[in-house]
């Protein structure tokens, strides 16, 4: 039953990755807040690529971020970023459509080579953690670079500022 309900989730959510990552201006993507931050581009790309890691974490208990080689695209070029997350969402359905509810209680790990950088933790706590609410942040991020530069934010959990306040 959890596992219907994550999917559902997952679902309505990246129709709304979908439509803040639409709403990025080309122009814009060289723009970041500060020296540390990454440019509007670089986050952009990251979102789009965090649905690459559903498969190693759905699919595998032990996830090597370095023995997994993405080919992600020009970071200043919107519509490969676009396709990245498209190709990226195709792999992460079919790795939620190999889970079952007793999966979700296995351990994963995620390691740089010999290092753990996360875990071990329960699959479903990763999904939620990890996944769902690490897209979520960086949306928050990318949300607070539209409006700085002057964009229109889409809505995603009813009107905008800016859709309320047309007039």
């Amino acid at each position: 039953m959890i596992l219907h309900y994550l999917t559902q989730e997952f679902e309505h959510e990246v129709n709304n990755t979908r439509k803040l990552l639409q709403a990025i201006p080309e122009k814009d993507l060289n723009y970041k807040p500060s020296e540390i931050s990454w440019t509007m581009g670089e986050l952009a790309q990251h979102i789009a690529t965090i649905y690459h890691w559903y498969v190693g974490a759905l699919t595998q208990d032990v996830y090597d971020l370095a023995a997994d080689h993405l080919e992600r695209g020009d970071k200043n070029d919107i519509e490969a970023t676009l396709a990245l997350f498209e190709r990226n969402v195709e792999k992460a359905r079919t790795a939620l459509k190999s889970l079952t509810e007793e999966k979700l209680q296995d351990n994963w790990t995620m390691k740089v080579g010999e290092r753990v950088v996360l875990g071990p933790m329960p699959r479903g706590i990763v999904m939620r953690g990890f996944l769902f609410n690490h897209i979520y942040h960086h949306r928050g991020e990318m949300i607070v670079y539209l409006r700085a530069t002057g964009n229109k934010v889409p809505g995603m959990y009813g009107p905008t500022y800016e859709e309320s306040n047309k007039g």
